[in-house]
């Protein structure tokens, strides 16, 4: 069936284009002919000895055959662009000297005349018709459309970008805004007149008439963040529609990209970082990497990207069923060739995980297993201890004993300052594994296992997240609950979360000899720059105003006070620590305070013993043992807001 579909698919593609090439040099060749017609008369050459029919025919031969080494007749007349009216007029000006060899033979010296009014006027008629054929298809789409009318908002660049590859809407662009005061309102740019600054958007938008239909397009691709939002903000006032210009890198294929509307990620407020491509490849190509947590949000996005550099195998390991069968397809269809073992397991289960390490031999380890709803982990503070705190001790032990290269650790911000059991758990997940890679990057035998964390705050759109439930609140009308006006977080893409975490590992593994190399001996801890954070009540009223609705009128947002365990604020580092540069623009490094192995090992065993009676007095006393910064809000009782000492952090860095 498949493979009937695919000829008859090709037949059709076969005979259209056989069409196509029909119709364009009939089309073609009769405008030749027209054209000898109107240089026969320019020239006089009336006296030359030829019969009546004897311009048009020659003319029809000479576009006939010069038109064949340009490609003139296989040219979309709708798409015709600067280099398809070169090759128009090269094939013009070689049709006028095959006219002219032609009629040399009897034209005698009005002939070489006769060859160049020929070049001149096939090329005013053929060139011409596009044009008008441009034109017409231009309006008729126009009406089509209604009475939208397309603003662009970038520069000058930016607009030929958006004319040439979005041709079709060329004749419904009115005009562009602009950033730079030099470019004054009344000016054109690439042809499309400047109506005003960015600033003025309100009053430009409402200077038109009610009945148009406006689309404003942000051309430019590094108008993002805080300014794209205030531009959303504007163009909400009067019901303006914003839509953005595809990536270059989706219109590689010669296809034409549409535009998109506005995403949430496009609105955060920090530069994205791209990726290195090379140190990544260097540490996964044909290793063999297991992930734990493998169904998760980051989990599956790690197998994603790592399938992408050409791994020997991939473990992914998960407790859940569904979610591993879910990037067990995602990856069949994305990377087929990538070699995976599906592994249902607890990390809990030391046996279980033995017996994994013992059959796949990984050679690298990204343990992204955690239990992470706040609140959750509140009511079940044993069972998030046993994940997150004995889990991992599990889990770095029996790769440290089954020969693993590099075991990298996901942590998150709610371990800086911890307020909830699921943040002191990642804190203390933390300090274990500082101190297993403190002692393997000191003992500097080459043989001990080293481990990485890496910490970051919210990805948008993870299982639980805040956004996922906003939509699903969307959906069904609303309202959009908030627990506090003041709440802050971080937030990334998870694409990108995890492309860093990639950069963090092959720096934390590369065996450096620089200051890098002297922090992680001493304990440190890279964390992601996430850029500037968001005030969830924010976030809520840009979700709405992306889903065309108004805040406050057609969405009601209804504040509800903090959960268990919840901050205002998260921190991505502490108050003591100064974060020091990178050489990756989104990646810093930071030194917590550490322990020793023995220490906090002998602490996690009766941790482990009183989570397992369910004693969870006992635990927590155990936890502030190892973590006295642990400040419990078991209540979700608002605390001052630190916004303040947040600035102060970043400063420090």
């Amino acid at each position: 069936m498949v493979t009937q579909s695919s000829s008859g698919g090709g037949l059709a593609e076969c005979l259209r284009r056989i069409r196509t090439l029909a119709v364009n040099s009939t089309l073609d060749t009769f405008m030749g002919g027209l054209a000898a017609i109107v240089a026969t008369g320019l020239c006089a050459c009336r006296d030359i000895a030829w019969p009546w029919w004897g311009p048009p025919v020659l003319g029809m031969a000479a576009i006939g055959v010069a038109g064949w080494p340009f490609r003139v007749f296989q040219q979309h007349w709708r798409f015709a662009g600067r280099s398809d009216y070169w090759r128009l007029a090269g094939a013009c000006v070689l049709a006028g000297m095959v006219a002219t060899g032609m009629l040399g033979l009897s034209g005698g010296p009005r002939a070489a005349a006769f060859g160049a009014a020929y070049a001149m006027a096939a090329f005013v008629i053929m060139a011409g018709a596009r044009a008008g054929y441009q034109c017409w298809r231009s309006c008729r789409d126009g009406r089509d459309r209604g009475d939208r009318r397309v603003i662009l908002l970038g520069d000058g660049e930016d607009a030929s970008r958006f004319l040439s590859l979005m041709p079709d809407m060329g004749g419904l662009v009115v005009g562009m805004v602009v950033e730079g005061r030099q470019r004054r309102p009344g000016r054109r740019l690439r042809g499309v007149p400047v109506l005003g600054q960015v600033a003025d958007l309100p009053c430009i938008l409402s200077a038109f008439r009610a009945e148009d239909e406006l689309l404003l397009v942000v051309a430019d691709p590094r108008f993002r963040g805080e300014r794209l939002s205030a531009v959303l903000r504007m163009a909400q006032e009067t019901g303006t529609q914003v839509r953005c210009m595809p990536d270059l890198s989706g219109i590689a294929g010669g296809g034409m990209a549409p535009l998109h509307p506005v995403r949430l990620s496009d609105l955060l407020n920090r530069p994205a970082v791209a990726p290195d491509g090379q140190g990544i490849a260097g540490m996964l190509r044909g290793r063999r990497v297991l992930i734990t947590g493998a169904g998760g949000s980051i989990g599956s996005e790690l197998a994603r990207q790592i399938a992408g550099y050409a791994p020997d195998q991939l473990i992914l390991v998960d407790i859940g069923e569904f979610p591993l069968w879910q990037v067990d397809i995602d990856l069949a269809e994305k990377a087929p060739d990538t070699t995976r073992h599906l592994v249902l397991a607890d990390i809990r289960d030391a046996g279980r995980m033995e017996r994994v390490f013992a059959r796949f031999r990984p050679e690298l380890v990204f343990h992204a297993a955690a239990l992470k709803h706040v609140p959750m982990v509140e009511e079940n503070p044993c069972e998030g201890l046993l994940t997150n705190v004995t889990g991992t001790r599990i889990v770095a032990d029996t790769a440290a004993r089954h020969g693993v290269r590099a075991m990298v650790l996901i942590s998150t911000d709610k371990a800086v300052n911890p307020a909830s059991v699921m943040g002191v758990s990642k804190r203390i997940a933390e300090m274990y594994c500082q101190a297993l890679d403190m002692e393997a990057r000191n003992r500097d035998d080459g043989h001990a296992m080293q481990c990485v964390t890496v910490r970051f705050g919210n990805v948008m759109g993870s299982t639980g997240s805040v956004i996922p439930l906003f939509r699903h609140q969307l959906e069904c009308g609303g309202p959009l609950t908030v627990t506090d006006p003041r709440m802050t977080r971080y937030f990334m893409t998870v694409s990108e979360a995890v492309g860093l975490v990639l950069q963090a590992s092959a720096r934390g593994t590369g065996g450096r000899a620089d200051g890098m190399a002297v922090l992680l001996r001493g304990g440190g801890v890279f964390v992601l720059d996430m850029g500037t954070p968001v005030r969830i009540v924010d976030l809520a009223r840009q979700m709405i105003v992306l889903a065309g609705l108004r805040p406050d009128r057609d969405v009601q947002i209804r504040f509800t006070g903090l959960r268990p365990g919840e901050k205002l604020t998260e921190d991505l580092f502490y108050k003591q620590e100064i974060l020091q540069p990178t050489d990756c623009p989104g990646l810093r490094m930071a030194t917590p305070r550490t322990v020793d192995l023995a220490q906090v090992a002998n602490i996690m065993d009766a941790l482990t013993l009183a989570c397992r009676d369910g004693d969870g007095a006992r635990a927590l006393d155990l936890v502030r043992r190892l973590v006295p910064e642990f400040a419990h809000n078991p209540h979700g009782v608002a605390t001052p807001d630190t916004a303040g000492q947040i600035d102060v952090e970043r400063n420090a860095s």
